[in-house]
């Protein structure tokens, strides 16, 4: 049997085979937490290379995506279906084995990692998720969720500012089922981190309320193993374990420095590692013996055979939960989840309710919340403004985690990405709130949650300069265009209650990408609607009024301002021209619709048409044409009651019916 060092040897003579052979990479970290990552994966993490989605299994994240060849040659060597072959096209075009872990390209990756930190605050919603889920299903004698989420993080994740908004709300909520490794190997990109990175991180992560196991030899496999068997037994902190270890341990000549961190080692190096390492094999070439040392299918499989046991017996105990269970882990809703949305929409329709749609969308969760035992909210210290929390919210707290509402405090950034954490989990559809203009903040999170394709909804409240007084420091204006050039990412800025019950709904059908739903701070007025209409709204836009024949010009209006173009739409009826209104809530969505429906909506040879938003204008001028015109922001907003800044900024129906007359040249 080979020796510890020799299996994590094979870490190392995999990393940086196949970084040389990309000519890019970084073999620093692979080499340097190779001993670390031995002993995790070969004695502690509990997962079945056969089945990587098996649902009790330990969660095991790479923050430090840039060391991917670590992930990968783990993966390839415990026995994942990722052969060799994928291994040597590290880095290439259509390879599964891409530059930084990403979800879908890979059996076994839990996470796209890459951003430093990011990874880090998933683990922490993974960790979150199995709290919650444990909370709420496991019974006396049947512990049905139970399993550890493992996360590798380096000083870059560290000096992110998302670790410190992740971390210390890990710490409050008591997640200790979460164990984190610190590579503390004092190198970045610049070299050491000695001039810029000088924390007491033990103290620091003591004082968020973690168990901290600090000075552990990251290449001392006995020390390392003593260290996660102690944060084992901890089970109401999460657990910092603080290794010291060199970078590019094993390349004699470059370890230690930062010239490892993100560049082939080059040939003469490589050579002299192998020597160094008695590794007296060639490239990408791994000893049987060692792939025997490695091979965790058999144990895989008798772990998860063993979980099924436990499942079939909790299923005999608790029929109805284990069904719900299945149900939530699937990723599927209720059967009957579109008859109950469609009565919530007729509901809406026939209430008439002219509320802000902040205020529709605490309505639609009251509709929806009861109903779907999955939706786990939050706000970012803003719930009375963001109106997520319904009635039948009870808080996450450290000492109760059978909740479904989680205060996530002034963190936006950290917000997002562990409500990605608990998409990737699984069993949950998060949604979190905070001002739309603070989006920026979390920006990143949102675009890895396109990236990643996970049904995580973003509520943004607050959504334009009709937040008043606040000024032009909480007042969004570029934001709009902004998320919707993200792809994949799903925008709806919805008119009305009856718009926003429909874009709650898309976003929990859409399970395949995040949903921003942006809202209003002011009330917003009731639109009248034909049974037709109301299922349009679904197709992200349609005809809200028409004149009843080819229409001369057409308004575009999105949320607040499809209220005032309406109001215009009435004068001009009035003034015998033929005008429509067209509400458009989700712009992605009507692009997605086929082109007769876009044609029926838009129809092409009506190119007098005026957009109207109150955010910038420049996104709406390939809808208009040339010949149209844009009632938007072209600056910053002011400090002032809503009313004065509409009418100062040119949102009245005046200013639109001038648009429009221009635009018809009359």
């Amino acid at each position: 049997m080979p020796s510890r060092r020799e299996l994590a040897n094979a870490i190392r003579a995999l990393s940086m085979d196949a970084v040389q052979q990309a000519k890019s990479g970084h073999p620093g970290a692979p080499m340097g937490m190779a001993d670390i990552a031995e002993v995790l994966w070969n004695d502690h993490l509990r997962h079945n290379p056969a089945n990587p989605d098996w649902w009790n299994r330990d969660r095991f994240v790479l923050s430090n995506g840039h060391g991917s060849m670590l992930l990968y040659s783990l993966l390839h060597l415990s026995g994942y279906d990722l052969g060799m072959e994928d291994i040597r096209r590290f880095r290439q075009l259509d390879s599964r084995t891409p530059g930084h872990p990403e979800l879908g390209y890979t059996p076994g990756v839990e996470t796209t990692t890459g951003p430093l930190g990011q990874g880090l605050a998933n683990a922490v919603g993974m960790a979150l998720a199995e709290k919650i889920l444990a909370a709420q299903f496991n019974r006396p004698g049947h512990e049905l969720v139970d399993h550890h989420t493992y996360c590798f993080a380096g000083d870059g994740c560290l000096m992110e500012g998302i670790s410190h908004e992740a971390c210390s709300l890990a710490g409050t909520l008591g997640l200790g089922k979460l164990i984190v490794f610190y590579d503390d190997n004092g190198i970045s990109i610049d070299g050491k981190v000695e001039g810029w990175f000088t924390d007491n991180t033990p103290a620091r992560f003591r004082a968020y309320g973690w168990h901290v196991i600090a000075d552990v030899d990251g290449h001392d496999s006995e020390a390392i193993d003593a260290a996660i068997r102690k944060a084992r037994q901890e089970s109401d902190k999460p657990t910092l374990i603080c290794c010291k270890t060199v970078i590019g341990f094993g390349a004699p000549n470059a370890c230690g420095s930062h010239s490892v961190h993100g560049a082939p080692l080059g040939d003469d190096e490589i050579q002299a590692t192998r020597e160094f390492l008695k590794w007296d094999h060639g490239p990408f070439e791994v000893p049987d013996a060692v792939y025997e040392g490695w091979d965790a299918r058999t144990a895989g499989a008798a772990a998860e055979e063993a979980w099924q046991r436990v499942h079939e017996d909790y299923r005999r105990a608790h029929p109805e939960l284990a069904a719900e269970f299945d149900r939530r882990m699937q990723g599927a809703l209720p059967a009957s989840f579109a008859e109950h949305a469609d009565d919530l929409i007729r509901k809406a329709a026939e209430d008439g309710a002219s509320v802000a749609s902040r205020k529709a969308s605490e309505m639609a969760l009251e509709g929806f919340g009861p109903y779907l035992p999955d939706l786990v909210g939050g706000s970012a210290d803003l719930t009375g403004s963001n109106n997520t929390r319904w009635s039948g919210c009870t808080p996450v707290t450290a000492a109760d985690g059978d909740g479904n509402y989680i205060f996530y405090g002034v963190r936006e950034f950290a917000m997002t990405a562990i409500q990605n954490g608990i998409a990737l989990h699984g069993g949950f559809i998060p949604y979190g709130g905070t001002f739309l203009v603070f989006s920026d903040y979390a920006r990143n999170a949102v675009r890895m949650a396109a990236l990643m394709g996970q049904r995580n909804v973003m509520v943004y409240t607050h959504d334009s300069i009709g937040l008043g007084e606040d000024g032009p420091t909480h007042q969004p204006v570029e934001h709009l265009a902004s998320l919707r050039m993200i792809p994949r990412l799903s925008l709806w800025r919805p008119c009305d209650a009856v718009e926003t019950v429909v874009a709650w709904r898309a976003a929990i059908e859409r399970a395949d990408g995040p949903t921003a739903l942006v809202l209003s701070r002011q009330g917003l007025p009731h639109q009248e609607r034909a049974p037709d209409q109301i299922d349009a709204i679904r197709r992200g836009g349609y005809v809200l009024r028409d004149s009843g024949s080819a229409p001369e010009l057409i308004l575009i209006a999105t949320g607040a301002e499809v209220g005032l173009a309406v109001e215009a739409w009435e004068q001009l009826q009035s003034d015998g021209v033929a005008a429509r209104v067209v509400s458009m809530p989700a712009v992605d969505v009507f692009e997605a619709q086929d082109e007769a429906y876009r044609e029926s909506v838009l129809p092409a040879a009506c190119d007098r048409r005026v957009a109207i938003e109150a955010a910038s204008a420049e996104y709406w001028y390939r809808f208009v044409g040339p010949r149209g015109r844009v009632v938007g922001m072209h600056g910053f907003g002011e400090s002032a009651p809503a009313g004065d800044l509409f009418r100062h900024f040119g949102f009245t129906v005046d200013n639109v019916l001038a648009q429009a007359r221009a635009v018809l040249g009359h």
